[in-house]
């Protein structure tokens, strides 16, 4: 009751949402808890929802979570492969993008949820300047819009959140340069709704520069 309590305190104080999340886990954290993957994903939902409760009736449009992106740090995809199955039910209740190495799976409706497998930011750089130079694309030409659009993750999150307290990894190291950062000594196993929405706390009260 006391953490429902305090969950709700901290929902009716939180006016400001970032619309992409990206959250950064390892294969441990998911061999320690295959599911949570699936309650994140239904937390950002249950936000989207109390939000849209808290502001019926308004013209005004409000805050809502878009999108989520979940990268699993491992050095070789196919020890994810047991747990497949418990990630595409994320497919249940949102529409999920899950990227194996090369491949792509799309399956449900609803909010986009990517899950990424083994991806690192630097292969994603050396795809993108491999594709651009397979389409002839001349050095003269290539301007940072040139260069997204060959992105393979057109996600940039606005709040990163990488528990456990250990360092991040390079995934979306183009796309996160503005992003902020949040931290939780929290591990991925113990990681509760209410460290969620202590994180889109945090996340509300700073001050956004985009790098100015």
């Amino acid at each position: 009751m006391i953490h429902w309590l305090y969950e709700r305190a901290l929902l009716r104080g939180i006016e400001v949402l970032p619309a992409h999340i990206c959250f950064m886990i390892t294969e441990s954290d998911m061999e320690a808890s295959q599911s949570k993957l699936n309650d994140v994903t239904r937390w950002c939902l249950s936000v989207n929802d109390f939000i849209a409760g808290k502001n019926t009736g308004g013209d005004a449009p409000y805050p809502a979570i878009k999108g989520i992106t979940f990268h699993i740090s491992t050095p070789d995809p196919t020890r994810l492969d047991t747990y497949l199955s418990m990630i595409r039910k994320v497919g249940d209740h949102a529409r999920l993008h899950l990227h194996l190495g090369e491949n792509t799976e799309v399956a449900g409706e609803g909010m986009d949820v990517c899950v990424a497998v083994g991806n690192s930011g630097r292969e994603e750089i050396v795809c993108c300047i491999r594709r651009m130079a397979e389409d002839g694309i001349s050095p003269e030409t290539t301007c940072e819009q040139t260069f997204e659009e060959y992105l393979t993750f057109p996600y940039a999150p606005d709040l990163v959140i990488k528990t456990g307290g250990s360092h991040l990894t390079d995934f979306l190291i183009w796309q996160s340069v503005y992003s902020e950062l949040f931290f939780s000594d929290v591990n991925w196993k113990y990681f509760r709704k209410i460290d969620f929405l202590r994180a889109l706390r945090d996340y509300q009260a700073r001050v956004r520069r985009f790098g100015k």
